[in-house]
């Protein structure tokens, strides 16, 4: 049982908020496998500010997308507090705030993990989404901004200190980006210097990484994000080793495929079939990692416009990859 303020949750594996990803046929999908919390795309708080149509798809939500969060990017009071106005109005079970981002135009303007090498104004931030919020808020930093300014710690207990009832600290600095190592101590200190739940990220890309996330930080929870694309039964395989120490078979192919002719419906039901087969189509590639043989289908459908086209291409994967590889 993992506790975030009032909201409680029966498993300790969040389904992370990913650009262009965190989609509800997306979301839904991984609710399947045993997703209990997911998060809407991360939103920045002058768009929903504005409350664009764009805007309001990514935050489109049902009775069965549940429980659910949202992700809030910004470095503005001003527009942090009309973003809040904005998210209360929606049926949010958790908020969290982006400190974390480490993608350059976003640290430009100070937003994302920018905002580590500003700790009083982050404090002053999350005191303000603390205040206006009903529901738990958490915050998500890294390790520090580069290995000369490693400051999860201190940065950990400022946002303890604003209010938050739960952090997410991804394992890498901003200058890191997404490669290099996961720094595992870090993680570590930051979990024995706070009160409040610390959940834990970076290449969780496996149910023995994720054990090891677990074991080395002790950690209350881990965010999957990479990890779950492509591979909705992450979570299923994740709870098994915990649970038993044994490692889930994975799917066969024809299971695969199964999934992925769902989640292309799913896409178009959602998108409509112009723009649903498109965004699937990163999908496709994600799926069939570990296949051999499978790039000529890869290659055909990233280039395919309709349903029935990107149909016939999943349906032909059996005949094209006998062989499933370690992923």
């Amino acid at each position: 049982m993992l506790k975030i303020g009032a909201l409680q949750l029966k498993s300790n594996l969040i389904l992370a908020p990913m650009a262009g990803i965190s989609d509800f046929p997306f979301r839904m999908l991984n609710r399947k496998f045993g997703c209990e919390l997911a998060f809407v795309e991360m939103i920045n708080s002058r768009s929903i500010s504005h409350k664009s149509r764009h805007t309001q798809r990514m935050l489109f939500s049902n009775k069965d997308d549940r429980l659910l969060g949202v992700q809030l990017l910004g470095c503005e009071e001003k527009f942090v507090r009309k973003a809040m106005d904005v998210v209360n109005t929606y049926k949010f079970d958790i908020i969290d705030f982006n400190a974390a981002c480490p993608v350059r135009k976003v640290v430009r303007r100070g937003e994302g993990s920018g905002l580590l090498k500003d700790p009083k104004k982050l404090n002053k931030i999350l005191k303000i989404v603390v205040k206006n919020a009903k529901v738990p808020v958490t915050v998500k930093i890294r390790s520090g901004w580069d290995k000369d300014s490693i400051n999860a710690k201190e940065a950990a207990l400022s946002c303890q200190d604003a209010g938050v009832n739960g952090l997410f600290i991804h394992g890498r600095t901003r200058a890191q980006g997404y490669s290099g190592t996961v720094d595992y101590n870090a993680i570590r200190q930051v979990k024995d210097a706070l009160e409040i739940p610390v959940i834990a990220s970076g290449d969780i890309l496996s149910p023995q990484l994720a054990k090891k996330m677990f074991d080395e930080t002790g950690c209350d929870a881990i965010i999957i994000a990479r990890g779950a694309l492509g591979n909705p039964w992450i979570f299923k395989e994740i709870k098994g080793l915990l649970d038993s120490g044994e490692v889930v078979q994975r799917p066969g192919i024809e299971e695969i495929v199964k999934v992925m002719l769902e989640h292309l419906d799913m896409c178009i039901d959602f998108h409509g079939e112009k723009n649903g087969v498109i965004i699937f189509r990163k999908f496709f590639s994600w799926y069939t990692r570990g296949f051999r043989k499978v790039r000529p289908l890869r290659e055909l459908s990233s280039r395919v416009k309709t349903r029935l086209e990107m149909n016939e291409i999943i349906q032909a994967i059996p005949g094209h990859s006998a062989v499933l590889v370690c992923r």
